[in-house]
């Protein structure tokens, strides 16, 4: 070989080296259930340390306004995958078979909770009997407070209820205007905030506490999505549950990646609520069932809890007909 040819094999050599693109990552697009927070730090971990894209995926996010908007969503092609409660998709599931199906399992409580103040005197669920209770219009809460009060035999004749704007839940149940209020477990820090503010003490009392078992928020996928590309939606859970590992040990990673991404969040109020949030993701039951994991007989039990609270057909849905266990990266 000639020296001459040396430089114009190394000249061919970095013109194909330009010339072959690198491989494209494929594009997903993420349905959020809620706007954006602290409890939906996973997917933020998952865009902003990078755990999606060594997947090589690019993530796109989708706004959303509730469980059930976030269910038509991916049921009609706007969004392939994403958040929502487990609870709205039985339901959505039973009454028109929207073809969406969970995949991995998020909270594995449910969020919902009276919080009330210690000079109220309300210590336990039963306290609440002929007590003023205020409630965000919306929030899936209202749908099993029957079971709740029933539960503590009251019905909701029992107390005096309320809606109100989410924002002004605080403020009424600290200026004493309400006894109680009707909140999510993801909010403890938010509230305990207002509460030192006005120099009072809070207290929770968990629905779970009165025996209502349920999954909740879970990664839940477009059937055209799963059957179309099934390796890029099973590359997607497993990235989405090193991002939930990830944010559980490195909490302030995790806010920093909210804030990041959204940058009108402070990683400060971002961190209390991921940390209130992670209750619901990390606890017993994941020590006993695995991270993301659907039990059968706790997946049953949350239908039988919706079907009652909705006035739904228990024989309407096998709750085992809208979870797809085989996307878990442990599933092989």
């Amino acid at each position: 070989m000639s020296r001459t040819t040396l430089p114009l094999l190394a000249t061919v050599s970095l013109i194909a080296s330009v010339a072959l693109p690198a491989m494209a990552a494929d594009k997903v697009t993420f349905q959020l259930d809620w706007l954006p927070g602290g409890d939906k730090s996973a997917i933020y971990v998952c865009i902003h340390h990078g755990f999606c894209a060594d997947a090589g995926i690019e993530v796109s996010l989708e706004p959303g306004r509730g469980s059930s908007e976030a269910i038509t969503k991916l049921a009609t092609g706007t969004s392939e995958i994403g958040l929502a409660g487990i609870e709205a998709l039985m339901a959505a599931r039973a009454n028109e078979n929207v073809p969406v199906t969970a995949v991995m399992n998020v909270f594995n409580m449910g969020p919902h909770a009276f919080y009330t103040t210690t000079e109220t005197g309300i210590t336990t669920l039963a306290d609440v009997r002929g007590r003023s209770v205020a409630t965000s219009p919306f929030t899936s809460s209202n749908v099993f407070l029957p079971l709740v009060l029933e539960e503590n035999g009251m019905t909701e004749d029992d107390i005096s209820l309320t809606r109100s704007d989410p924002g002004a839940l605080g403020p009424l149940l600290m200026t004493g205007q309400s006894d109680a209020i009707i909140a999510w477990l993801t909010d403890v820090s938010r509230y305990q905030g207002q509460a030192r503010e006005a120099g009072k003490e809070l207290v929770i009392l968990p629905w779970a506490d009165a025996g209502l078992e349920l999954y909740s928020a879970s990664l839940v996928a477009s059937d055209t999505f799963l059957a179309e590309r099934p390796d890029v939606a099973k590359r997607f859970v497993a990235a989405f549950k090193q991002s939930l590992e990830f944010a559980q040990a490195n909490p302030e990673g995790a806010a920093e990646a909210v804030a990041a991404v959204v940058p009108e969040l402070s990683a400060e109020d971002v961190l209390g609520s991921w940390l209130d949030a992670s209750k619901l993701a990390f606890n017993e039951l994941t020590e006993t069932y695995g991270l993301g994991a659907f039990d059968a007989d706790r997946l049953a039990a949350t239908w039988t809890r919706v079907a009652a609270a909705q006035g739904l057909d228990p024989a309407a849905l096998d709750p085992e007909s809208i979870v797809d266990r085989s996307f878990m990266p442990d599933a092989d």
